[in-house]
């Protein structure tokens, strides 16, 4: 059964620097970085050493607690180091890419059964894609989930506009739903507004919702809480666009082929547009970075802040860029008029020009202070749960009031908005992620 979701709450953030719809550039990177820590709960055992030659779709590195979980190359190459930190955590798996791409060859076929696709998933390191909630892991292998869900688009700031960046994929995205559906029954969400027009309505052997409303309406897991709550005991996998169609060329043509279009956004960027190119390419070769800016990989709420030197992640199709913002401001919140700030609770003025877009920068115009109880939490938080009971909740570590409130239905980016509205500058998704861990430390 569809479901019409029409979400009230949320807020929507005029922030400038929308990616235009064309691709500019397609990234032939000389190096291409394999991070584990792209990946929530994965303990990396090594494959490979300095010098090996790898293919694309070559194993580097295992799950050391399910061997059988793999991460592959994107490119075929040579590794060329090994990137350790603190106490020799294994940080990336750096491989120089030849110039000639080879691959290995899985074999154009689609998946008769639920074994034969997670088979696949495996052998192609795809598995690593599927996110299992609730707490946001990597997908149990013996874990059944009630259902698969996909968002087909973003409500983010700047999101990568998906029904461009995948206007001719509709084979690949049909076969990764078919393949998937042997699993689970494949649950599929449309934005209200496009969906006519959306490569993925044109999608079948999948249940269609149409969604509408400010974000977080285009979180996964928002979705999920309206239509298949996550009870104690329940599972649901989600897989971003981007793999499904990873997921759906392997069967059509039996190669990995992990490229795609990203989103270059931000007041910051020197140019705003789309990119094709691979997970792991350095963000340099990208986009140029300028002193004085932050280069976010994802959106501005939610993304991991990369670095000059960094490289894109797994699961990254935008990068963001915003302006450093370390000025201090004269008179501060007091000033009657502030035409270049954007307010959501209606302080300034701006709300009276509901069509303008703002270079917000990373400035928090002030510090952490006492927690300071307001409704502004449950006024962007559209779901059946109390936000700031279930903050408060995991401040105190007691887990049976994070179930109670709801732990199961969240992960730290559907409280992103929190964050930004929060008069008291609290780190509201480190708080989250804080408590998840907690319950996955105590209820495993």
């Amino acid at each position: 059964m569809s479901h019409n979701l029409d979400l009230k709450k949320g807020l929507n953030i005029p922030l400038k620097g929308v990616a235009a719809p064309e691709v500019v550039k397609n990234v032939v990177p000389d190096i291409v970085a394999v991070k584990p820590t792209d990946f929530n709960g994965l303990v990396p055992r090594l494959l490979v050493k300095e010098g090996d030659a790898v293919k694309a779709g070559t194993p580097v590195m295992a799950h050391k607690m399910c061997p059988e979980i793999l991460l592959t190359s994107p490119v075929s190459g040579v590794v060329k180091e090994i990137v350790r930190g603190e106490k020799r955590k294994l940080l990336a798996v750096l491989i120089k890419a030849s110039e000639t791409q080879e691959f290995v060859e899985f074999g154009a076929k689609a998946p008769a059964s639920a074994q034969e696709t997670k088979d696949l998933l495996l052998a192609t390191g795809l598995w690593g894609s599927l996110i299992q909630r609730p707490y946001g892991v990597l997908a149990g292998l013996d874990a059944t989930p009630k259902a698969i869900f996909i968002s087909s688009f973003s409500t983010a700031p700047l999101a990568a506009d998906n029904d461009f960046a995948f206007d001719n994929a509709l084979q690949d995205i049909q076969a990764g739903v078919d393949a998937l559906s042997k699993i689970a029954p494949v649950h599929l969400c449309l934005r209200k507004e496009s969906e006519a027009s959306s490569v993925f309505h044109k999608v079948e052997n999948a249940v269609l919702h149409s969604v509408s409303g400010p974000h977080p309406a285009g979180n996964v897991g928002v979705q999920i809480s309206h239509i298949a709550p996550i009870r104690k005991g329940e599972c649901v996998w989600t897989i971003a666009p981007c793999h499904l169609v990873a997921l759906g060329h392997v069967v059509n043509s039996g190669k990995l082929d992990l490229s795609r279009k990203v989103a270059v956004t931000g007041p910051a960027a020197e140019k705003t547009a789309y990119v094709q190119c691979l997970p792991g390419t350095p963000v340099n070769e990208i986009t140029s970075v300028q002193d004085g800016t932050r280069i976010i990989g994802g959106d501005v709420l939610s993304g991991t802040t990369l670095g000059p030197d960094g490289y894109l992640g797994f699961f990254d199709n935008q990068i963001s860029i915003l302006k450093e913002g370390h000025e201090r401001e004269w008179f501060g919140w007091a000033k009657p008029f502030r035409t270049k700030v954007f307010s959501s609770s209606r302080c300034y003025f701006s709300w009276l020009t509901p069509g303008k877009k703002y270079s917000l920068d990373t400035n928090l115009h002030g510090g952490p202070r006492a927690f300071v109880e307001t409704k502004c939490f449950e006024d962007v938080t559209p779901m059946d749960i109390f936000p700031i009971y279930l903050i408060k909740a995991c401040l105190a570590g007691d887990i049976e009031k994070m179930e109670k409130f709801g732990i199961y239905e969240v992960l730290p980016e559907d409280l992103a908005l929190c964050d930004y509205v929060d008069p008291s500058k609290n780190e509201i998704q480190a708080i989250i992620q804080k408590g998840i861990d907690l319950m996955i430390k105590e209820m495993a």
